[in-house]
């Protein structure tokens, strides 16, 4: 592999990896609220 290409290769797993990351903490400091979810349909 070149440079350029192991570069790149780094830039997009900090990107993917960084998303993750960033959407985990996201939902850990602003957990969904479970009120606004509708309740389970009920079987008969």
């Amino acid at each position: 592999m070149t440079t350029g290409a192991i570069i790149f290769m780094i830039i997009a797993m900090v990107t993917v990896w960084g998303g993750l990351a960033a959407a985990i903490v996201n939902l850990v400091r602003h957990p969904e609220a479970s009120e606004a979810e509708p309740s389970p349909p009920v079987e008969l």
